[in-house]
């Protein structure tokens, strides 16, 4: 007895945990500073740390109305119907909703490359194909319709992410309405907005009135910081919401989960704290490494570092873990998330000392 043929398919590869790296280091855990998968360093909301706490007790339960109560309540935020949000284990589960809803066998998807290993997983998961796009470092990553639309060849479901990862770069609202008005009527754009909380530009979820082929993700791993419970959603247009009851996975979104983002929702002060502190970061990261970066309206900075491989190991064994973004076709490049003002200047500090002892191959981007 085997599984079907998975030979197509790709395990996702997370960074690594700090607990994990510290114990191959013979290190404490808190000795680390972890840059590499872009969590939110001042962690979860504390009014959200109550709500789990305080739900707890009730885990026995079904969450049927923490789910519609979450649901009622980003629907009044972004001034939709709730049945335009499909909540979800993370944005993740709303990637593979929308393929649920919409590929058939054999359809194709077009994603960025670099991007999230997730959205082709996800195709490959439903039956279906994936070709890419490229965001081209020549081009210092920038993302635009035209680029997208040179590649486009009638898929069912085109992925954009703004802000992009891991390169940082942004797709505005003039270029999604370009692109949604661009593709055939049957061509589902998706717009991925993990990391919008970070950039300071108007949603995409603003343009569903006007598109019906047009769908926006979001999340509350980052911005929000509660990745670890896996709470996302997608918003969609009115005219085929009601798929969403088809198509999702009963009680997906869980009742400490949903506890949470309902507390995280209301506590704006941790939000404005956690963003600016990114905003800063960045431009720390921007005017303090000696290596090049690019612009990023993420929680993160993409950095040229010549050989990144033997970078990040040697920044982790000095105790700042860092993503090498060679599995995103980018060999030469790290990926270092926005840190608290102390666990930020430490990693510029240490990355500067181990570029100048490996010496980098770079060149300005």
């Amino acid at each position: 007895m085997q599984p079907r043929d998975l030979s197509a398919h790709e395990a996702y590869v997370p960074g690594r945990g700090a607990k994990e790296v510290a114990r191959d280091l013979g290190m404490d855990p808190e000795e680390l500073t972890k840059l590499s998968s872009n969590e939110n360093p001042h962690g979860p909301s504390p009014d959200a740390v109550a709500a789990v706490e305080n739900a707890a007790p009730d885990v026995n339960v079904y969450p049927k109305a923490s789910h519609t109560d979450l649901t009622a309540r980003i629907a009044e935020h972004w001034s939709l119907d709730e049945i335009q949000v499909w909540l979800s284990a993370g944005a993740d589960g709303a990637i593979d909703y929308l393929s649920r809803a919409f590929l058939e066998p054999g359809d194709e998807m077009l994603v960025p490359e670099p991007g999230f290993s997730y959205y082709p997983m996800s195709a490959r998961y439903h039956h279906g194909e994936t070709s890419t796009y490229p965001v081209s470092k020549d081009e210092d990553f920038e993302q635009s319709a035209e680029h997208v639309l040179s590649s486009y060849d009638g898929e069912r479901i085109v992925y954009v992410t703004t802000p992009h990862n891991p390169t940082g770069s942004v797709l505005e609202a003039d270029e999604i309405r370009a692109l949604a008005n661009g593709v055939h009527d049957q061509t589902l754009v998706v717009v991925d907005e993990a990391y919008a909380e970070y950039h300071d530009a108007p949603s995409a979820i603003e343009l569903l009135d006007e598109y019906d082929n047009l769908a926006v993700l979001r999340t509350f791993s980052k911005a929000y910081g509660l990745a670890g419970l896996r709470i996302g959603y997608a918003a969609v247009p009115e005219a085929w919401a009601d798929a969403y009851a088809r198509v999702n996975t009963p009680f997906a979104a869980n009742e400490l989960a949903c506890r949470a983002a309902l507390a995280a929702l209301d506590d704006d002060e941790h939000l404005e704290r956690s963003i600016e502190t990114a905003r800063w970061a960045r431009e720390y990261y921007h005017e303090h490494l000696d290596v090049p970066t690019w612009p990023s309206g993420g929680n993160f900075v993409l950095c040229e570092v010549g050989d990144a491989s033997a970078v990040a190991e040697a920044t982790q064994e000095r105790g700042v873990i860092v993503r090498d973004t060679s599995s995103f076709g980018l060999p030469e490049c790290i990926r270092v998330s926005c840190g608290t003002r102390e666990g930020t200047r430490r990693a510029v500090d240490v990355i500067n000392e181990v570029v100048a002892e490996i010496g980098p191959e770079a060149t300005e981007p």
